[in-house]
C-alpha cells in the first residue's frame, strides 16, 4: 500500500501540475481539498480523468469522488480494492 501512496502521490503532482511540490510534501492523511491541498473542483475531474486513466477506474456516480478524494489514503484504498488495470 505505502508504495501505491507514493506512485498516487506522484501521479497527482503530474496531473495537477504541482511542480514545486515533492510526493513528502503531500500528508497522505490530510483531506486533499480545502484545509489540507487546497484542490478544487476542476482538479476533482483530473483525478477522476486519473483513476480512469492508470487504474481503469470509471466513477459512476461523481458525487463519489467526494468520499474517495477525502485523502491519498482513502484514494489508494479505492483504487487497490476496484483496479482494473
Amino acid at each position: 500500500m505505502d508504495e501505491l501512496i507514493y506512485k498516487l502521490k506522484q501521479e497527482i503532482i503530474e496531473a495537477l501540475n504541482l511542480e514545486d511540490m515533492k510526493p513528502e510534501d503531500i500528508d497522505e492523511n490530510a483531506s486533499l481539498f480545502g484545509e489540507g491541498l487546497g484542490l478544487d473542483s476542476i482538479d476533482a475531474l483530473e483525478l477522476i480523468v486519473l483513476m480512469e486513466k492508470n487504474y481503469g477506474i470509471k466513477l459512476k456516480d461523481p458525487a463519489q469522488g467526494k468520499e474517495i478524494f477525502k485523502s491519498v489514503t482513502v484514494m489508494a484504498d479505492f483504487i487497490q480494492k476496484n483496479r482494473t488495470k
